[in-house]
């Protein structure tokens, strides 16, 4: 496990992500919910990427789920872990496997969300998970 922490930059919100940068601040993940067809999906937009329904909203996840697949960056400074995580909700995000050892991770390995704080000191955090 490395000792030395990433640094993330800080999301800039716009109209359509406000609430979901909102949220993160309260360390809730949102995702998106269609009203229409019943499918979950990430990231969270106006319209239901299954059936392009304009009937969506904002539902906070579990932030638990489990690696899909994973790529370390070794000759990042520090290395870090991308990976994209199956939410238990069952939408499917990239984001980044924290305080762990990166020689470790594994396919199907549980994980659960953890906000990382960002460069400002009053930015939201992004959600980041590490392994349960």
């Amino acid at each position: 496990m490395t000792d030395q922490k990433r640094v993330f930059p800080t999301p800039i919100a716009d109209p359509d992500t406000e609430h979901f940068w909102s949220a993160a601040k309260d360390n809730k993940l949102m995702i998106g919910s269609c009203n229409s067809c019943g499918e979950k999906h990430y990231y969270p937009r106006g319209m239901c990427p299954h059936c392009g329904s304009s009937d969506v909203e904002l539902v906070e996840s579990s932030g638990k789920g489990e690696i899909y697949s994973w790529s370390v960056l070794r000759r990042a400074e520090p290395p870090f872990a991308i990976a994209y995580v199956t939410l238990d909700e069952g939408p499917t995000m990239m984001t980044n496997i924290i305080d762990c050892d990166l020689d470790s991770l594994k396919i199907g390995q549980r994980v659960e969300l953890k906000f990382s704080p960002t460069e400002e000191e009053n930015g939201a955090p992004v959600p980041t998970f590490k392994p349960t």
